[in-house]
Parts: structure tokens; sequence; C-alpha cells
């Protein structure tokens, strides 16, 4: 190739590189996008002030408890503890990977317990205590996907290594 060829595959790279300034400042024009929707989505999300620390971030705002416990929940939320929660927490009050589950129906409502390993993501970004946890854990919480079911079940069994009969 001689030089002209070059330069001529040069001038072309560049200009096939650059945009038609019309339609960049037609498009910064346009109406709001779902992308600048997701956008405000994620900083509401993320935003403190809109969190309730006693029912925490999701979709359970009460949650029914039995005065006793209720013993075939327990049993199944025992099962999928084993599986999904007993390799990072222990039921006493001792720190494994996450902090140990002993005493959690007493310091935390249901709803926020429910809510909490359904939903974990927005509850450490927005909790000041889950903060506070992560900072000694140094781990976030991963969202396991539980079920409706599963969450209750599990919820059943914290109740019963907090001693409800």
């Amino acid at each position: 190739m001689n030089k002209f060829s070059i330069f001529a595959i040069i001038i072309i790279f560049f200009a096939s590189c650059g945009g038609d300034k019309s339609k960049t400042e037609q498009d910064n024009s346009q109406p709001v996008t779902e992308e600048t929707d997701a956008a405000a989505t994620d900083a509401a999300a993320t935003d403190p002030s809109t969190y309730d620390p006693k029912r925490g971030e999701g979709k359970y705002s009460t949650v029914e408890l039995g005065a006793s416990l209720d013993q075939a929940l327990a049993t199944k939320g025992e099962e999928v503890a084993g599986v999904k929660c007993t390799s990072c927490h222990k039921m006493t009050d001792e720190k494994l990977v996450g902090p140990g589950w002993k005493g959690v129906t007493e310091r935390r409502k249901p709803e926020w317990i429910m809510n909490f390993i359904t939903n974990p993501d927005p509850m450490i970004d927005k909790d000041p205590e889950v903060q506070a946890q992560l900072e000694i854990c140094l781990v976030r919480m991963p969202n396991q996907g539980l079920s409706d079911d599963e969450a209750r079940n599990i919820l059943e069994y914290m109740r019963k290594n907090d001693g409800v009969k």
C-alpha cells in the first residue's frame, strides 16, 4: 500500500467514528427513556430516607405468627436452613461468616426477618444496623432465591431456636 492509501483509510476510519451532531443533540432532548426510568428507580431503591427499620424492605408488611410453634414448619425450615443458611450462620450467637441466629426473633419483627431473607440487597444498602453488621462480617448476604414458603419455614425454625414452644 502506498502512503496515500494508508492516509485515506485513516481519514475514513476517523470520519466513521464521529456521529451526526444534529442527531446527538436530538437524542439529548428526547423524553425520559426506560434507561433513565430505571436509573431513577435504582436511586429511589437506595434512598435510606424511605426505609422502615422495623419492617425492612420487601413485600411483607405483616406476618401472622401463632402463639405456639408450628413444629411442621420448623422442621421444614431446619431442612431448608441446612442447605441454604448454616454454611454461614450458627444457631448460637457466635459469628461464622454471618451473624449467629440466637435471639434474632426477639430482636427483629417477623416482617423484617421475612423481608431480609427474601430481599437482602436493598436492606443491606439502607439499614444502618445491617451495614454495621456487614462491617463486622465483611461479606454481604447473598439472595438465596427463597420461596415465600421456604422463608416462612425458616422463620419458624428461628423461633424454635429461640425457645418458642
